[in-house]
C-alpha cells in the first residue's frame, strides 16, 4: 500500500472516528474538523480541493459547524473568493 493511500485511509477512519463521537456530524462535518486539527486544510477551498466536492458544499456545512461555536471558529472571510478559514478553538475553551 502506498504512503498516499495509507494517509487517506487514516483521514478516513478519523472521520468515522469523528462521527462516532458526535453523529450529528455530515461526513463533511467532521471532514472539515479532522482537517482542521491535523493543520492539512484551514480554509474551505483548500478543503474542497483536497477532497474534490464543490465549493459550496463545503461552505454550507462549515457555516452549520460556525453555529456550534465550541466546535469551530471562523477566523476570516474573503467576500471575493468565498474563502472561509477556520481552526479548532483552543482545547481549554472546549
Amino acid at each position: 500500500m502506498s504512503e498516499e493511500a495509507s494517509e487517506v485511509d487514516r483521514f478516513l477512519a478519523l472521520v468515522a472516528t469523528a462521527q462516532d463521537r458526535d453523529i450529528s456530524l455530515t461526513s463533511i462535518q467532521a471532514g472539515l474538523l479532522v482537517a482542521a486539527e491535523l493543520g492539512i486544510a484551514g480554509d474551505s477551498r483548500a478543503f474542497a480541493r483536497m477532497l474534490g466536492i464543490a465549493h459550496s458544499l463545503v461552505l454550507r456545512e462549515l457555516n452549520v459547524l460556525a453555529e456550534r461555536e465550541e466546535v469551530l471558529q471562523i477566523v476570516k472571510r474573503d467576500l471575493r473568493t468565498m474563502r472561509v478559514h477556520y481552526k479548532l478553538p483552543p482545547r481549554d475553551e472546549v
